[in-house]
């Protein structure tokens, strides 16, 4: 990784700058550009549209109207955009260890350079500086901030940075939009990114492939050995492959290469288990099992066959397979190809702890030991509740020190999977945005970017919301209860004192934005998931009231809960609850037992 300076506010210097003495780049003055975009003639596409989109905000900020030109301009400061513009501005230019998205951001003189390696570097450089220097926020995929500013000017600037996670994806509905990924620098597979954008990484099969490649219906009837021997009998439901079959090896093989001259942008493959166990139990794989002391050994083994196979025509793509359930711990002997990834999965971790936390030693081992095999270790992160979207869900306190983590321990890229299949579930737009802004820079602090983000987007409700996330975090800590990703209604940190008293501060939050149609929308869509849980426990926080004579300060009926909900969800598009079903049902059920 190069050496990083990161770009603070202090960056942004008004009109006071030159009787202060200090080195500036002026960009505008009084609303009137002072600056030109320059750009070469032979500039990539994200090249192009980075000069674009600095044009257009820059426009927005100060209200000046800033040109594109593809030469430089001895008469006026320069904006350089892209690696053959900077040349004009420094000769001795290179995107050498940039890789595809380092970025550099230079002052030269009065002039400043906007460029990075190619794909996406350029694209990011712009966005870093329209972000760090001139305090645009892209919260959401429809909602951000851009300062509205007559002058600006900006002093001496010498940044160069890489990211050192390859990938990174924050893996949530809202996340997807095109605009909002670059523009927060998410490179995934999901995301909608287009050649304009520097494009992503694409997958040929993105994960639970060992059926897709090697069909059972296609084979299993005339290759019963090619499948898993579980309790002596060879079967294929709940099944998985018998790696140590070489004939199976070689047709996965050829299927695969087909799939790949089908998919010539992929430049990841997944040779991966399905999403059960049955490993086969051929006592040839139990020996390789037992000789690795872990059922990886035997995986690797396989992957690093497949990925053998596969390099010289695909010298590109990397394959990818999972250290998942039966195959996360590391094996004794064997380590990935540099060609291979391996994707650690922390599914059985509890998240209202940190990864360091002894409460997650099991996690935290495996990592420390792929971290010491693996050249390209991914981590594949669950940050929602899958069975209930809309339950609380506090882990906001672990983001930050969990992607340290991943960084400090030779992590490359990062699949940070959230609530992908409805819009607005609980703090959605928050978990997005501070995902993606820890993944470029593992170093921020979470915690900042959190209250940064509550405080952008929520405006005058700030106080009350962190308020509320303050009694959900306290009580999840003080209960001390597991929180995994699949959390049932019956968590104790959910009881009738963290819900009223978490409904009091979201009231507030309303209250405070009252007049303001599109904040209060927001602070709603805050609300859902105190009213989800209210509903899902109804009879019991309703005893609870009676029995301790407490006010009850939720909406008197469930059906005016229910109602109240599914008016804000209809605006938010929301089409389900949890992972796996359209609709509405979990509060339905509970609206038909108590009323």
């Amino acid at each position: 990784m190069m050496n990083v300076r990161r770009i603070g506010c202090v960056g942004l210097i008004l009109a006071s700058c030159a009787s202060l003495g200090l080195s500036a780049v002026t960009i505008s003055k009084d609303g009137q550009a002072q600056a030109i975009i320059v750009l070469a003639p032979d500039a990539s596409e994200p090249e192009q549209y980075a000069a674009k989109e600095l044009a257009q905000f820059l426009g927005q900020i100060t209200g000046a109207e800033f040109k594109v030109v593809d030469r430089k301009n001895e008469q006026a400061s320069c904006l350089f955009v892209g690696p053959g513009a900077a040349k004009w501005a420094d000769g001795q230019f290179s995107t050498e260890g940039l890789g595809a998205e380092g970025i550099v951001l230079k002052t030269v003189g009065d002039d400043l350079i906007l460029a990075g390696g190619r794909p996406r570097g350029t694209l990011y450089a712009v966005y870093t500086f329209l972000e760090d220097q001139l305090g645009c926020r892209w919260w959401s995929s429809t909602e951000s901030t851009i300062p509205r500013k007559p002058t600006v000017a900006i002093e001496t600037l010498d940044v160069r940075y890489v990211p050192p996670l390859e990938y990174r994806s924050p893996f949530w509905t809202d996340a997807f939009d095109g605009d909002w990924s670059a523009r927060n620098k998410a490179n995934g597979q999901a995301h909608r990114l287009e050649a304009r954008h520097g494009g992503k990484h694409i997958y040929e099969g993105f994960v639970h492939t060992f059926f897709p490649l090697i069909p059972p219906e296609k084979y299993f009837a005339d290759h019963p050995e090619w499948f898993s021997e579980i309790n002596g009998k060879r079967k294929h439901e709940h099944a998985q492959l018998c790696l140590t079959n070489e004939a199976m090896r070689q047709e996965l093989v050829k299927n695969l290469k087909q799939n790949l001259r089908n998919n010539p942008a992929a430049t990841i493959a997944s040779v991966s288990q399905n999403d059960w166990y049955g490993n086969c139990e051929c006592a040839a794989c139990k020996a390789i099992e037992q000789e690795e002391e872990s059922p990886a050994g035997l995986m690797l083994r396989f992957v690093n066959a497949v990925a053998q196979d596969i390099e010289k025509e695909f010298p590109n793509v990397a394959l990818s397979t999972l250290a998942y359930q039966y195959t996360r711990p590391p094996p004794k002997i064997t380590k990935p190809r540099p060609n291979v990834i391996v994707q650690l999965c922390s599914i059985e971790c509890s998240f209202s702890k940190p990864l360091a936390d002894e409460r997650n030693k099991a996690f935290r081992d495996d990592i420390i030991g792929w971290s010491k095999i693996s050249e390209r270790l991914y981590i594949w992160d669950y940050t929602t509740n899958f069975r209930h979207y809309f339950l609380p869900h506090p882990n906001l306190r672990v983001l930050g020190p969990n992607v340290k983590f991943f960084a400090d321990h030779n992590v490359a890229g990062v699949f940070e999977q959230g609530a992908y299949t409805t819009n607005a579930a609980e703090m959605a737009e928050l978990r997005a945005w501070v995902l993606a802004k820890l993944l470029w820079d593992p170093t921020r602090d979470g915690e900042v970017l959190t209250n940064e983000f509550i405080e952008g987007y929520y405006g005058l409700a700030a106080p009350h919301i962190k308020a509320y996330l303050k009694v959900t975090h306290d009580a999840v800590e003080a209960a001390g209860d597991w929180l995994g990703c699949f959390q049932e209604t019956n968590a104790k940190f959910l009881s009738f004192d963290t819900l009223s008293r978490g409904w009091q501060h979201l009231q507030a939050a309303e209250q405070a934005v009252a007049d303001d149609p599109d904040l209060r929308l927001r602070v709603q869509t805050a609300q859902l998931p105190a009213l989800y849980a209210v509903m899902m426990r109804w009879k019991n926080l309703r005893e609870t009231a009676q029995s301790t004579n407490a006010d009850w300060p939720m909406p008197d009926t469930i059906q005016a809960a229910f109602d109240q909900f599914m008016n804000i969800a209809k605006k938010k598009n929301v089409t389900r609850l949890n992972e796996w079903q359209d609709g509405f049902g979990n509060l339905e059920k509970a609206l038909a037992e108590n009323k």
